[in-house]
């Protein structure tokens, strides 16, 4: 019995849902999503709930009834409030600059850094060593994060690079002199 999969996922006043045979639509006040359904899910649609369901209790469609539950409760949280990711920028001379649809990072390199923003990303920089993602979808907003932290990932001896907001990085200590 799959507990995450069993719970209805509620749906907010103007939020649209709807199911186009292989595919599940869903539309809110900050944009629409859309992804294919796995074989062997159904969609039971209420006015202001949405409950999944199973076709067996097969080990395939157990594990894809919980995924399918999570990725539109997902994308209903996504076209209401969006998701957003912090990062910051830890290290002397090391920067981050918004030129149009652009971001431009600093990161200690010969050169500068030129990330276009992906459709559907926008990107905010808060001050020269903070920066947010913002999206309405969550896998989306998730890899572009990765993405700008794997520029320069923190050093494990100085702490240096780009780290997640909150992020604990646990220095090493260096050589040991004589």
């Amino acid at each position: 019995m799959s507990r995450i999969g069993n719970q209805p996922v509620s749906l907010p006043k103007g939020v649209d849902f709807k199911l186009d045979g292989e595919s599940v639509q869903v539309k809110g006040p900050k944009g629409q999503l859309q992804m294919s359904v796995a074989e062997g899910i159904a969609f039971e649609a209420s006015a202001d709930e949405i409950v999944v369901k199973r076709a067996s209790d097969s080990q395939r469609h157990k594990a894809n009834h919980g995924l399918m539950r999570a990725l539109l409760a997902n994308m209903v949280h996504g076209v209401t409030q969006g998701f957003q990711r912090d990062l910051e920028i830890i290290g002397v001379g090391y920067k981050a600059d918004v030129r149009g649809s652009e971001l431009v990072l600093n990161l200690g390199f010969s050169h500068p850094i030129h990330y276009p923003f992906p459709d559907g990303i926008t990107i905010a920089v808060n001050g020269p060593n903070k920066m947010s993602v913002h999206g309405i979808d969550k896998e989306k907003v998730g890899q572009v994060a990765a993405e700008l932290r794997g520029f320069r990932p923190p050093d494990s001896y100085k702490g240096k690079g780009v780290r997640y907001a909150g992020e604990y990085v646990r220095l090493k200590a260096g050589k040991s002199g004589q």
